[in-house]
């Protein structure tokens, strides 16, 4: 099959299938006689198999090291569980993030409860001053979490 066939069965967009070949993630596949890619079902199972890891929120090393070991089906089991314990962990370390950032977003709309000009908004006023005074010298612009210890 070719590339927009596989985009539209696996819902994963000719971009992004590009982009897992050049990663390494999903092998390149053989060309036709001219010149397009000629992909076969192993590629169409790969790709299904990083969506799914993508869904659970698998960083692509995670899922390098899924398809490593998933190549090696005689050997012990306990590295993909040390593997998934490993992301569980990632994933209970941001819901504490998430709730951190929920209590702070509900302090800050709590200081626009009245009806007020924009220059006398609360909410603004508090973003501007935490801006001012970023805690524990921390400068990522999103919730921290990325996969990685010390990584934002």
């Amino acid at each position: 099959m070719r590339i927009g066939e596989l985009a539209k069965t696996t819902a994963i967009s000719v971009e992004t299938i590009r982009y897992y070949e050049k990663i390494g993630l999903l092998p390149e596949p053989a060309r036709d006689g001219s010149g397009y890619r000629s992909y076969r079902q192993a590629h169409l199972d790969r790709l299904l198999f990083i969506k799914r890891c993508r869904s659970l929120d698998m960083a692509q090393d995670e899922i390098r090291e899924l398809i490593r070991l998933a190549e090696q089906p005689e050997a012990d089991c306990s590295d993909v569980d040390a593997l998934l314990a490993r992301h569980l962990s990632h994933v209970r370390e941001r819901l504490t993030e998430l709730a951190s950032l929920e209590e702070t977003l509900e302090q800050l709309q709590k200081a626009c409860s009245d009806s007020r000009t924009v220059r006398e908004c609360g909410i603004l006023g508090g973003l501007s001053s935490e801006l001012d005074t970023p805690e524990s010298g921390e400068t990522h612009n999103h919730v921290p979490g990325t996969h990685g210890p010390g990584q934002h």
